[in-house]
């Protein structure tokens, strides 16, 4: 029963550290412990272990917040890790699971520069894709994630089409600003971006956008590749959830724990 409690404990002191984050300016004990439901007293010590740890702070209004400490470390860990290597446990997940060739890439003008790649295990037929390759950004699902957050409007976007026309790989590929305003918009609404052989015949993807940064911006974006024939799109959008859960790290009922 003791354990029980200490765990409990540790539980809630861990849910008003959380709580602190997203309070920048800060935030006052009776609304954290409305916010966490529970009793002030039981939130004030929760604060107190947090306050002699350096992980929370008190302002001069009385507010808490994040401390200097726990922003040392989180900046020290997170300068220490590139975003590609931030990615790696991810693309491994998603391989694990699908059994196909899965990306992390950033936006770089015109194009997509993939920065991690996980191919499927041995036995599987893996694409030719490399670590530091680039292809057109309009016509790849990763591209395609990250233009619609960075083309907002069709003015942006013909803007940055510019006078030199975009290069079609396949009949699929969206070329023209106002279907690619149209797609961008739906990548928006729906959360992820999709590549129905725009790219190269026969291969299809699924891509998420990354915050590895920025709960706004994308950093990058994840997409799991596949050949047409042995993973059909529709089988990759069936499972959104499960591939989001990965993504953002969440549990989910069909992903192991």
């Amino acid at each position: 029963m003791g354990e029980e409690k200490r765990l409990v404990g540790s539980d809630r002191v861990l849910a008003v550290l959380l709580e602190l984050g997203k309070h920048p300016g800060g935030i006052s004990l009776e609304n954290l412990s409305r916010l966490i439901d529970s009793p002030k007293p039981t939130i004030h010590r929760a604060l107190a272990s947090l306050r002699r740890s350096g992980l929370a702070a008190q302002d001069s209004h009385g507010h808490y917040l994040l401390g200097d400490d726990f922003l040392r470390i989180a900046f020290t860990h997170h300068e220490a890790r590139p975003d590609h290597v931030r990615a790696q446990p991810i693309l491994q997940q998603l391989s694990d699971r699908f059994g196909e060739t899965v990306h992390y890439a950033v936006l770089e003008g015109r194009e997509v520069v993939y920065r991690s790649k996980v191919d499927p295990p041995s036995g599987a037929m893996k694409l030719t894709s490399v670590v530091g390759g680039r292809n057109p950004a309009h016509a790849t699902g990763v591209g395609k994630v990250l233009l619609a957050y960075t083309l907002p409007d069709i003015d942006s976007i013909t803007e940055w089409i510019g006078d030199r026309p975009l290069a079609r790989p396949t009949r699929n590929t969206l070329v023209q600003p106002m279907e690619l305003h149209a797609a961008f918009k739906q990548i928006r609404e729906q959360g992820y971006a999709v590549d129905d052989q725009e790219n190269e015949p026969g291969l299809n993807c699924i891509a998420l956008p990354v915050h590895f940064a920025s709960p706004t911006k994308p950093s990058g974006a994840i997409s799991i590749s596949a050949l047409a024939h042995r993973t059909p799109l529709r089988h990759l959008v069936d499972d959104l959830d499960a591939i989001r859960a990965i993504v953002s790290g969440r549990p989910h009922a069909g992903t192991a724990a």
